[in-house]
């Protein structure tokens, strides 16, 4: 499953874990997707969206 929002193509982004000794070690920034029943070109489809397209309203959810 892709992590990827199907609005704006917001994906994982990386970075480090630093420990207290300052070791780094890679890692993954996941974006928050959520699966929301939405209105895209006059059809109701479920596509997976970032909370950010939610809270923008680039996004027009159905009851």
């Amino acid at each position: 499953m892709a992590k990827r929002c199907d609005i704006c193509g917001k994906g994982p982004m990386s970075g480090n874990n630093v420990s207290h000794a300052h070791n780094t070690t890679r890692r993954r920034f996941l974006p928050n997707l959520q699966k929301v029943r939405a209105m895209i070109q006059g059809k109701v489809s479920q596509v997976k969206v970032c909370t950010q397209c939610l809270r923008s309203n680039r996004v027009q959810k159905v009851a």
